[in-house]
C-alpha cells in the first residue's frame, strides 16, 4: 500500500505504513513521578493545607471553603440572569463623553448620578471631602512656587548657574511677612503628601524634582489616578467612614483628619489669597485659578470650617482627573415621556488628554449618543501636553475628527459649548478674543458675540464635513447643577424619543 504525503498535513500528523495496524501507544506517568511533580508546584504548595492541621481546623477550614463557594455560584447565577436579563429586555441606551482633558466630562458625569442616582452620590461626600482638601492645598502649594520663584528672581546670586538664559520678569518685591507667611502655610504641604499617598496606589507619592536649587518647593504637578482603582474607597478609609450623607457619619474626632491643619492655616491662606502683591504676581504670570476646576480659595471659610461637609455643588466643582474609563449605569426616571419603560442607561466618560484618545475609538461602536464637551473659556490658554496648540483650537480639531468618522455615522451629537460663566467673566475682563483667535476679526468682545461665533464654527464643520446632518447644541456651565439638570433631561428625552423611533414604537 503506498501513501502519498498530504502537503497541508504536517509530517508529524501522517500515518506510518509500519504502525497504522497498531493500537495507539498510551503513557502512564509513575504515581512517585506526579507526586513529585504536584510537591514541586508552587501554586500546590501555597493552597495546601498545614502539614501540622487539626481535626476542627480541618473541618473550620473545610467549611469556609465550602461557603466560599457557595458564594462565588449566587454571584455567578446572578450575572447569568443579568446576562439573559439584558438580552430580553429593552437595549440599554449608551451615551459616551468626549472632549479635551478639562473640558468637564467628569463633571458632566457627575450631574448624571446626581439626577439619576442621589443617595449613591451623596454617600460619597467623604471621599469628596478629601479631594476638595486636596484641590485647597494644591492651590496654595502653586502660589507658594510662585513666590520661590519671584524670590529667586529678586537674588539672583542664589539663582540657576545661568540666568542669563532664561527669560526676566519684573516681580514686585517680597517683604518679611510674604516669607513669614510662606513659611506658616508650610504644614499644608505636608497634607498634600498624606492625601496624595493616601490616593495613588501603592501608597508612594509622586513628587517632581525641584526645578531649581534655591527653591523650597517642588514643582506642581496633578496628581492622575485610574478609574479602576477604587480611590474613593481609600480616601473613605482615609477619613474614618466611608459615607458622609450627614455630618454624624464623620468621623470629627480623627487626630490625623487633614481639616485640622486647614482649619489652623485658614486665616493665612485667606491673607494669602487676598495680599494685593501676591494678585499682582499672579497677574504677571497670568496665573488665575479661579478659571479652573477645584478652586475653592473663594469659599475658605466654609471648607476649612472645623465640621465641614459638601455641598452637591462642591462636588461637582471638585477636581481629580482620572485615567481610563468610568462607566455609570442608572435607570432614569419617568421624564416628560410619560411613560415608565425607561431603559438601562449607561454613560462613559473617557480620558481627553492626547495619549489617551487612541482609546476611544473602540467606544464608537454601539452608541447611541455623543456629548461632545467644548471649553470654550479657554481660547486663550495651550494644551499642557503641547504647550504649541492652541485650546479652542484643539477642540475644533477634535469636532471635526468625530462628525468626519464613518463609525458615528448614524450616533447622535450633542454638542456643549461648556464653561460660558467663564467666558463671560473673562470677556468683561478686557481679554480680547480676537488677540488669540484671528479670525474672530472685530466682532465685539462680547459673551453674545463669541458664542454665536463659536456655534457657527462648530456648525460649519459639521455641514463641511457631515452634510445634512443633524445634531443638538446647547451652552452650558455643567458646574450649574439646575441649568444643567434641565439641559440634561431634555437630552434624555430626546434620546429616549430617538430610541423607541429606531424600535417603530413611535413614528
Amino acid at each position: 500500500m503506498e501513501h502519498t504525503a498530504d502537503p497541508h498535513v504536517p509530517f508529524s500528523l501522517l500515518p506510518s505504513p509500519h504502525l497504522t495496524s497498531q493500537p495507539p501507544l498510551s503513557i502512564t506517568m509513575p504515581s512517585s513521578k506526579r507526586q513529585r511533580v504536584s510537591e514541586d508546584d508552587p501554586l500546590t504548595l501555597a493552597i495546601a493545607p498545614p502539614t501540622t492541621e487539626s481535626h476542627a481546623e480541618r473541618e473550620e477550614r473545610l467549611a469556609a471553603e465550602q461557603e466560599a463557594k457557595r458564594v462565588s455560584d449566587a454571584i455567578d447565577d446572578e450575572l447569568n440572569k443579568q446576562r439573559i436579563s439584558e438580552k430580553k429586555g429593552p437595549k440599554a441606551i449608551k451615551i459616551l463623553l468626549l472632549g479635551q482633558s478639562e473640558s468637564g466630562k467628569s463633571t458632566t458625569l457627575k450631574n448624571f448620578q446626581l439626577m439619576n442616582s442621589p443617595k449613591a452620590f451623596r454617600s460619597e461626600r467623604a471621599s469628596w471631602r478629601a479631594v476638595i482638601q486636596l484641590n485647597v492645598v494644591q492651590s496654595i502649594h502653586a502660589i507658594l512656587d510662585l513666590m520661590s520663584k519671584a524670590h529667586s528672581s529678586a537674588h539672583p546670586s542664589t539663582s540657576l548657574p545661568n540666568p542669563s538664559s532664561l527669560p526676566l520678569k519684573e516681580y514686585p518685591p517680597l517683604n518679611p511677612e510674604h516669607l513669614k507667611l510662606k513659611m506658616r502655610l508650610a504644614p499644608l504641604l505636608q497634607v498634600e503628601v498624606a492625601l496624595i499617598k493616601k490616593l495613588i496606589p501603592n501608597g508612594h507619592a509622586q513628587l517632581s524634582k525641584l526645578a531649581n536649587p534655591a527653591q523650597s518647593l517642588p514643582i506642581q504637578q496633578e496628581i492622575s489616578v485610574n478609574s479602576s482603582v477604587g480611590w474613593k474607597n481609600t480616601f473613605s478609609r482615609l477619613m474614618g467612614r466611608n459615607s458622609c450623607d450627614s455630618a454624624d457619619l464623620i468621623d470629627w474626632s480623627d487626630p490625623d483628619d487633614p481639616g485640622v491643619v486647614l482649619n489652623a492655616c485658614a486665616e493665612d491662606m485667606k491673607r494669602l489669597w487676598t495680599d494685593p502683591i501676591i494678585r499682582k504676581l499672579m497677574d504677571i504670570e497670568k496665573m488665575r485659578p479661579e478659571e479652573m476646576a477645584g478652586f475653592f480659595l473663594d469659599a475658605l471659610d466654609r471648607v476649612t470650617s472645623p465640621r465641614y461637609v459638601p455641598t452637591d455643588d462642591d462636588v461637582l466643582r471638585a477636581r481629580l482627573k482620572t485615567l481610563g474609563v468610568s462607566e455609570h449605569r442608572f435607570t432614569m426616571k419617568t421624564g416628560s415621556m410619560g411613560s415608565p419603560m425607561s431603559h438601562d442607561w449607561r454613560v462613559f466618560d473617557v480620558g481627553g488628554q492626547r495619549s489617551l484618545r487612541a482609546a476611544w475609538v473602540p467606544y464608537f461602536d454601539d452608541m447611541n449618543a455623543i456629548i461632545f464637551l467644548a471649553p470654550i473659556s479657554c481660547f486663550d490658554q495651550v494644551l499642557q501636553e503641547d504647550p504649541s496648540v492652541n485650546r479652542l483650537a484643539d477642540s475644533f480639531l477634535l469636532w471635526k475628527a468625530i462628525v468626519s468618522n464613518p463609525l458615528l455615522k448614524k450616533t447622535e451629537l450633542i454638542l456643549f459649548l461648556n464653561k460660558c460663566d467663564i467666558l463671560r467673566a473673562k470677556l468683561a475682563s478686557g481679554i480680547r478674543m480676537a488677540d488669540y483667535i484671528v479670525s474672530y476679526g472685530s466682532r465685539p468682545n462680547d459673551f453674545e458675540s463669541a458664542s454665536q461665533y463659536l456655534k457657527k464654527k462648530f456648525a460649519g464643520l459639521l455641514k463641511e464635513h457631515s452634510p445634512e446632518r443633524l445634531y443638538y447644541f446647547h451652552l452650558t456651565s455643567v458646574t450649574d447643577t439646575k441649568s444643567t439638570t434641565y439641559i440634561l433631561e431634555n437630552v434624555q428625552d430626546v434620546l429616549v424619543r430617538d430610541n423607541l423611533r429606531r424600535s417603530a414604537l413611535v413614528t
